[in-house]
């Protein structure tokens, strides 16, 4: 004892001394590394600090690469035990607001600080996450579908005795998991005091006097386009808090870092193993994907700048493009240069008032089947930046726009977006379009136009963003397209949802022998050598290079008409106005695909657009040219149809058999659809199309029914 020498050897306390000394040295690297990193004189961090500090929000965003090149070891510890070096950045930040805002006050008390990381690094799919990276730093990209309300989550709890009023405070660690209590009361009695001891589980917690951080569940799923096919795409529950909540809403494309950890789910099913633990993430970082036109923050090399402004200024540059959508497909070029207009897209406008008027190009290809219409659609998804297929008779009203879920621990309603909001800034290719139900197409109607989804159900009443181009593709009423009748006849959509595509394509599959024979080479080709009889334009712009450009015009080009261009458009709209009054005159009937001021809006679309695929900041009337051409081409090719001659001739046969049916059948009668045969066509002389057409009109008006599989004909109605 006199020598001062060691008398008492403690094993634990010397590594728990080591440990601290280790931790105060990591917390001495960070505080220099935030003191002192600086890049071209500039000093990010400090700065950072200061500017956040003054306006009273206590966090510092910080990029990993940063302290890779300021102390590779540090970031590495970062890395692998985030869970130690986190709290020890948090608490070193800390002390650097102390000394750079507040030098001279010794004895203010800051609120603790947060931590946000970012980082280029390496991603990693959720699908990838295993054991390995369990307490690891991950960074992983997807779609957030669901996002809960904030909620508070104690930091500190003060909790205090029942029976002698002792209080204690208790720290909460991180994660999911709760606290427990302490069962027995921790006075320290004097020796003196002869109270009895208090009872078991004494503590209550005083919620006044407790520590709380704003606590958000995100849930956040993989990006459709990186699902293997035939897999259910994953998802993973984040836990952000402090200034990480509110960050992102359901639809938004971000990538997470955070600490993949692990909680222990009370109750539920299946929970008897005892050392099963579900995984979460600890989000410490959220970067949201500003641009929506690419996945992650799409950013170019100047070579691959260079090389797009070459391409840009190739005088076949919109041939080549029409040549490289399904190269494999045989023909449809109009169709072609349309889709290629359909994913570059027209410009968006924001009007001084704040309203909106999309610049997203919506098309519906209508047409028997065998003309390779989903094949297309297929193609698009694989082209453009963000796209979603969906099949029209597997989606429904709310698998489309967004649905209200209802959390299992929490109670709580949260929303989940359908494909339209997790297509936001991309395509949504609809198959079968005919096919869905009219109430599930309806839900659409304000998603085409307004670009928005409106949800009032379960008490939660918002609006969506789904900025999404509409590429659908139906059969007509009779499976084939029936050249003797009306267009209106054909298409059983109604003119609401007609007049929102900007283009309508009829596509007959034409029986011509030398097309015919075209075609068959051409498959035959593909069949036996991979490539048909139109040159192989696929190695010229390779699928990944298009997708690229078409992201980079996106991002780099909007543009406007000139004043001609403008001239020429607006007459233009006049005269086809005037040529639909004239043939609706001569019908005597609507026509069944509107022509309105809609339609005008889709020629400047398309017009703009193919001024953005050339990168042409201003639309020429050249362009105007070719976009009425496409227009005309389209939906006014599919208004006019069916006006030939003979299709006169038998409108007015129909007509007069109409009035001879009515006259035949009084109301309430039955007859047997051979006699009516008999009387109409052997003794009168009519022709069996016009009977049948006029038994069809009257069907739809409702004047008769058709019954016993079509043998009876009852008149019902007026």
């Amino acid at each position: 004892m006199d020598r001062q020498s060691v008398y008492s050897l403690g094993l634990f306390p010397l590594n728990d001394n080591d440990n601290e000394d280790n931790n105060s040295q990591v917390q001495k690297h960070l505080i220099d590394f935030v003191l002192s990193y600086h890049v071209d004189n500039i000093f990010i961090y400090r700065d950072q600090i200061r500017e956040n500090a003054l306006v009273k929000q206590y966090f510092c965003d910080v990029d990993i690469s940063h302290l890779i090149n300021y102390n590779e070891e540090l970031a590495h510890k970062l890395a692998s035990a985030p869970a130690d070096i986190i709290p020890l950045f948090e608490s070193a930040l800390k002390i650097c607001t102390q000394r750079i805002v507040y030098p001279s006050q010794k004895d203010i008390k800051l609120p603790n600080h947060q931590l946000i990381l970012h980082s280029s690094a390496s991603q990693i799919s959720i699908r990838d996450l295993n054991a390995t990276n369990v307490s690891h730093l991950v960074r992983i990209p997807g779609i957030v579908i669901g996002a809960s309300t904030l909620s508070s989550k104690a930091t500190t709890l003060h909790i205090q005795c029942r029976n002698c009023g002792h209080p204690e405070t208790l720290p909460v660690t991180g994660g999911f998991s709760g606290v427990s209590l302490p069962r027995t009361c921790g006075r320290i009695r004097s020796d003196g005091d002869a109270g009895e001891k208090c009872p078991l589980d004494p503590y209550y917690v005083v919620h006044e006097k407790c520590a709380f951080i704003d606590q958000q569940v995100l849930k956040l799923q993989e990006a459709p386009d990186q699902v293997p096919v035939g897999e259910l795409p994953r998802h993973i529950l984040i836990s952000a808090d402090r200034y990480l909540c509110n960050r992102v809403v359901p639809g938004s494309r971000c990538t997470v870092m955070g600490i993949f950890s692990i909680y222990h789910a009370k109750g539920g099913k299946g929970n008897n193993a005892v050392a099963i633990r579900n995984p979460y993430l600890r989000a410490v970082g959220i970067q949201s994907d500003v641009d929506h036109t690419m996945k992650g923050n799409a950013t170019f090399t100047e070579e691959e700048e260079q090389e797009f402004l070459e391409m840009s200024r190739r005088p076949d540059l919109y041939e080549l493009m029409a040549r490289c959508i399904a190269p494999s497909i045989y023909g449809n070029q109009d169709i072609k240069k349309a889709i290629a207009c359909l994913l570059f897209g027209g410009s968006k406008k924001i009007l001084p008032d704040g309203m909106k008027l999309r610049g997203d190009i919506n098309v519906l290809l209508l047409g028997d089947p065998g003309t390779a219409k989903s094949q297309l659609l297929k193609f698009v998804e694989k082209v453009a930046p963000i796209a979603i297929y969906t099949s029209g008779k597997g989606s429904s009203a709310a698998g489309l726009t967004a649905s209200v879920q209802r959390d299992h621990n929490t109670r709580e309603f949260y929303l989940e977006g359908g494909a339209m909001v997790l297509a936001d800034g991309g395509v949504v290719c609809i198959d079968e379009f005919d096919k869905m139900r009219d109430e599930d197409r309806v839900a659409i109607h304000e998603a085409m136009e307004q670009q928005t989804i409106s949800i009032a159900k379960a008490g939660i009443t918002t609006i969506l963003n789904s900025r999404t181009s509409v590429l659908a593709a139906a059969n007509p009423i009779f499976g084939r397209y029936d050249d003797l009748k009306t267009p209106g006849e054909n298409i059983d959509f109604q003119t609401t949802i007609l007049s929102r595509f900007d283009m309508i394509f009829i596509v007959r599959d034409e029986h011509e022998r030398g097309r015919d024979e075209r075609i068959a080479k051409h498959v035959m080709g593909i069949h036996m050598g991979g490539h048909g009889v139109e040159e192989q334009v696929q190695a010229e712009v390779p699928v990944e290079k298009m997708k690229r450009y078409i992201t980079y015009c996106k991002q780099k080009c909007a543009p406007r008409l000139s004043d001609e261009a403008a001239e020429k458009l607006s007459s233009h709209f006049v005269s086809i106005r005037r040529q639909v009054h004239a043939a609706e005159m001569t019908a005597n009937a609507r026509s069944s695909i509107p022509i309105t001021v809609r339609q005008l809006e889709a020629i400047v679309r398309i017009t703009e657009s193919l001024a953005k695929m050339t990168l042409s900041p201003i639309a020429t009337e050249a362009h105007v040219d070719e976009a009425i051409r496409l227009f005309l081409g389209s939906t006014m090719d599919a208004v006019t149809q069916g006006e030939g001659q003979g299709n006169r001739d038998l409108m007015t046969e129909v007509n007069k058999v109409e009035e001879q049916l009515r006259v035949r059948l009084p109301i309430g009668w039955t007859t047997s659809l051979a006699a009516l045969k008999r009387e109409f066509v052997d003794v009168k002389g009519y022709s069996e199309q016009a009977l049948n057409r006029a038994l069809v009109v009257m069907q739809r008006r409702e004047t008769v029914q058709i019954r016993r599989g079509g043998a009876q004909v009852h008149r019902s109605g007026v």
